[in-house]
């Protein structure tokens, strides 16, 4: 990798910045100074230091995030605001997107990295990663219920769901519950209640595969995911 592209990727600057900071004679690769934005670093090997501070470069970010509501899951849109306008600038040098989407109006365990590998694996409809969600529901929730997402539920569209496990937690004429689902159509959560007749008044996702979100990050609040929890996601 040249070293410019290796600097500008963990937050030195732009490639411009960078060539600036070469010329200072600063940078150097197993303490020969490098000036030469073109050379060639192997970051698993070299030693890279900045002024005399080692550098530890790295590929992939990993970011758990538990969105807000009125934020788009997107990189980027032309009116309106996205998740990654909540990244600190040495996260979004990564170009971290969010893995599978999250409704405007919904909030919780969004992840964000730049590795599109696990997203794809993620994504997959072949892996059958859960994602489980807490809602609250107008209209009493039954047993009926129950059943009808177990089965699979026939949305409006003619789209037949994978099964769902529908857990009521509190029954009533507002109830709460606990929602899995292995798939992520689009506003898929509300589209089933409705086709059972009642309506999502708050939707938040609590976890995704066997990853649940850390209940300590406040709304707009994101952390890096600790190896463990990584394997986790991945199901090592």
């Amino acid at each position: 990798m040249r070293i410019d592209k290796l600097l500008s990727n963990i937050g030195y600057g732009s490639r411009t910045e960078v060539k600036k900071l070469l010329k200072t004679g600063t940078v150097k690769v197993n303490d020969a100074s490098v000036k030469d934005p073109k050379q060639q670093v192997n970051p698993s090997e070299d030693i890279v230091t900045v002024s005399g501070d080692r550098v530890e470069y790295r590929e992939f970010i990993y970011l758990m995030m538990n969105k807000p509501q009125g934020l788009l899951s997107a990189t980027e849109d032309a009116s309106q605001g996205t998740v990654i306008d909540l990244l600190e600038p040495e996260d979004a040098v990564f170009e971290p997107f969010p893995v599978g989407r999250l409704d405007k109006d919904t909030e919780g365990f969004l992840l964000l990295t730049n590795d599109g590998q696990l997203a794809h694996q993620l994504l997959s409809p072949k892996k059958h990663v859960t994602k489980t969600y807490f809602a609250v529901i107008e209209g009493e929730v039954t047993e009926e219920d129950i059943e009808a997402f177990r089965a699979g539920v026939l949305l409006e569209d003619g789209y037949l769901t994978k099964p769902g496990n529908l857990e009521i937690l509190k029954q009533g004429l507002m109830s709460d519950v606990k929602v899995t689902i292995t798939e992520g159509k689009y506003h898929q959560i509300k589209r089933m209640f409705a086709a059972v007749g009642k309506r999502v008044v708050y939707l938040k996702r609590i976890s995704m595969g066997a990853l649940p979100l850390d209940e300590e990050l406040e709304l707009g609040q994101y952390r890096e995911l600790t190896e463990e929890e990584l394997a986790q996601l991945k199901g090592e």
